[in-house]
């Protein structure tokens, strides 16, 4: 994996200790959630077992802090993936052709519902298929909370100021995802990001946390 190349930033994460405290935070939570996360993790994955076979897992290729590659963990939520209408509809999301507009096959998103086996559905609706991101967590290549990573032919279509939301370890929900998730334009998700990391304070991490717990309870902009 060869990391992306990046333009100097206009933004710099603030006040160091907290970044080094925020790591600290994020093994704590990690630990003390991890008694209740592992047993829902391993009910998830007999689920997909029982509901459609092996692999368990979906490793993919992100970019993360400073533009280095890493692998993320989701449960397997497809049956398949249809790779070239996915990735010529992200490419274009990123550029701005798609704000809130629907897309040339009448949806925001590419069409996958066909493709999403019952308990995948179930998984993405809760958000339970991000739980395995915890071992990103773990492993220091991801915060809880940060800019959600993209995937490197995404970041390839970045405008100049898109790359600032690198500057930060990618997290597994950010204050992006609690103000529309995918019902909102990839600009508008990269300010959302820019004003997090200008900002970010364990006051801000707690809220987006809590709000995410209330968004994944009600749903809200699951897709």
């Amino acid at each position: 994996m060869n990391s992306v190349i990046i333009n100097p930033p206009r933004v710099f994460p603030r006040r160091p200790t907290y970044q080094y405290a925020k790591r600290l935070v994020d093994l704590l939570l990690c630990t003390i959630a991890m008694p209740v996360v592992f047993p829902v993790m391993l009910a998830c994955m007999a689920a997909i077992s029982f509901d459609n076979g092996r692999p368990i897992f979906f490793v993919q290729e992100r970019i993360g802090r400073g533009g280095r590659p890493f692998r993320i963990y989701k449960f397997r939520t497809l049956k398949a993936n249809d790779e070239k209408e996915s990735r010529a509809f992200m490419k274009a999301y990123v550029r701005g052709e798609f704000g809130n507009q629907k897309t040339v096959n009448g949806n925001f998103k590419p069409k996958t519902d066909t493709l999403i086996f019952p308990v995948g559905r179930f998984l993405r609706r809760t958000s339970l298929d991000e739980l395995p991101q915890l071992i990103n967590v773990l492993k220091g290549e991801m915060s809880i909370v940060g800019p959600r990573p993209n995937v490197p032919w995404e970041v390839n279509e970045y405008r100049p100021w898109h790359y600032e939301r690198l500057e930060v370890l990618p997290g597994i929900t950010g204050m992006a995802q609690v103000n529309g998730r995918s019902g909102i334009s990839f600009d508008s998700i990269a300010r959302y990001d820019i004003h997090y990391i200008e900002n970010q304070n364990f006051v801000v991490d707690l809220k987006i946390i809590w709000q995410t717990v209330k968004s994944v309870i009600f749903s809200k902009g699951a897709e």
